[in-house]
């Protein structure tokens, strides 16, 4: 399988969707957007697009923004839909999926940022994907907004603070508002990165500390994470539409 990811700041990276791909040997490209790397002109060698998450929201112009555009990354994602390549948003790229398939980006009730339970609905219950998941499992956040709806989506997770935390918008096609893929390193970054915002919103129910954050256990998340990659890999290669298969 080949993997790309749309990456747009250093201090939000692959994490542990990088580790799930080295580790079953997937090949991997980026377009790492700060760098000014160029998002890929061709997905016909893309089995799945991973968009990452950022500070922006698909609002957000070129000119408050320089290296962040938005209607170029929804027409990628677009024609990954578009010729049934697997997709998966996380946070910013969970919105602009949505973007892409008409669906306007929402603010969510609540800001959060730490480790935070969701739970999976009727819905989510259903999809063999997420059969490996409890009714409640603690994942990590780091948000303000979330994504759109289509007439044909579903909501198959949500968490006191945001009732769309997992949507599934087709079969290959997923948006995640929850950071299942944090790890340690991921999180010092973030920490470094955000210190004005967490200052700011010390007293918001759903913000941990820098102290807690870090004390956080992110394991069982990124193995939930990893057995659902697993899965959509298997239903992309029993579609027949893989092009490297290790």
């Amino acid at each position: 399988m080949h993997i790309h990811f749309i990456i747009h700041e250093i201090f939000e990276g692959p994490g542990a969707f990088l580790t799930w791909a080295e580790t079953n040997g997937h090949e991997v490209s980026y377009s790492r957007v700060y760098e000014q790397e160029q998002l890929p002109d061709k997905i016909d060698g893309i089995d799945l697009l991973i968009i990452l998450g950022g500070p922006q929201d698909p609002n957000t112009t070129k000119e408050m923004c320089q290296h962040f555009d938005s209607a170029a990354e929804i027409s990628v994602i677009k024609k990954c839909i578009e010729a049934n390549k697997a997709v998966v948003g996380v946070c910013l790229g969970a919105q602009l999926i949505g973007e892409a398939l008409g669906a306007s980006y929402e603010n969510s009730p609540e800001k959060e940022i730490g480790a935070f339970p969701i739970t999976i609905t009727k819905e989510g219950r259903k999809n063999e994907l997420f059969s490996h998941f409890n009714t409640t499992s603690t994942v990590g956040h780091w948000h303000n907004d979330m994504p759109g709806l289509t007439d044909e989506s579903k909501i198959l997770a949500f968490s006191e603070g945001c009732p769309r935390q997992i949507v599934e918008y087709s079969d290959l096609v997923y948006g995640f508002q929850c950071h299942m893929e944090f790890t340690k390193e991921l999180i010092e970054l973030l920490i470094q990165h955000s210190k004005q915002e967490l200052d700011n919103h010390q007293n918001n129910r759903f913000v941990q500390s820098p102290e807690q954050l870090r004390k956080n256990d992110y394991t069982s998340m990124n193995n939930q994470l990893y057995s659902f990659l697993s899965k959509l890999n298997n239903l992309y290669q029993q579609k027949g539409n893989t092009n490297l298969s290790p």
